[in-house]
């Protein structure tokens, strides 16, 4: 079968028979993998917020598609991206939203801050709910008991069994700010 490529003129391209039926077994792996629900999530509330005309959460969903995009066409091999993964990238991009809005408000461009509060907070709707300061204090008491930590040389061992509790939930800084509180003060 040749279909005629638009745009190409007279060059044709040969179009594989088990298109037209996904359930054949000689798909490749990318045409028949699921992509994350998270992802699939993202380019249906693109495609409502292109329809709505709502450029703001346009322009913020793209972003996060073209980063999520980034990070699994990173390395030496493409891969698709998990869950976990998606909201690892996210919850870097919500950071630096952070981080630019306490910039912009220490230059007194409340306009441009207003901006990156707007996209944090479209961000923020696909990102789990932070923990709470109590949470945050009753989980890191918690590990540190689990572990059987004793002081600040046990502070790695600690985050390295902290960290896939709070990630996506808790900055990092904070939570290490945190353990090493608690280690020094016994």
């Amino acid at each position: 079968d040749l279909v005629r490529s638009r745009g190409l003129g007279d060059v044709y391209k040969r179009q594989p028979k088990h298109l037209g039926n996904p359930a054949t077994p000689t798909d490749p792996p990318w045409e028949t993998e699921v992509m994350s629900t998270l992802k699939d999530t993202l380019h249906t509330d693109l495609t409502a917020a292109i329809r709505a005309r709502d450029s703001i959460r346009v322009g913020t969903l793209r972003m996060a598609l073209a980063a999520i995009t980034n990070e699994e066409v990173s390395g030496t091999a493409a891969r698709e991206l998990t869950n976990d993964d998606v909201i690892r990238v996210l919850t870097k991009e919500a950071k630096k939203r952070r981080e630019a809005v306490t910039a912009y408000t220490a230059a007194q461009r409340p306009e441009l801050a207003a901006a990156e509060e707007a996209e944090l907070a479209i961000l923020s709707a696909y990102l789990p709910a932070a923990l709470g300061d109590t949470e945050l204090r009753e989980l890191v008491t918690r590990v540190i008991a689990d572990v059987g930590a004793t002081g600040i040389p046990q502070l790695g061992l600690v985050m390295k069994t902290l960290q896939p509790l709070v990630a996506g939930r808790a900055d990092g800084a904070t939570v290490a700010a945190l353990v090493r509180a608690k280690l020094a003060s016994g």
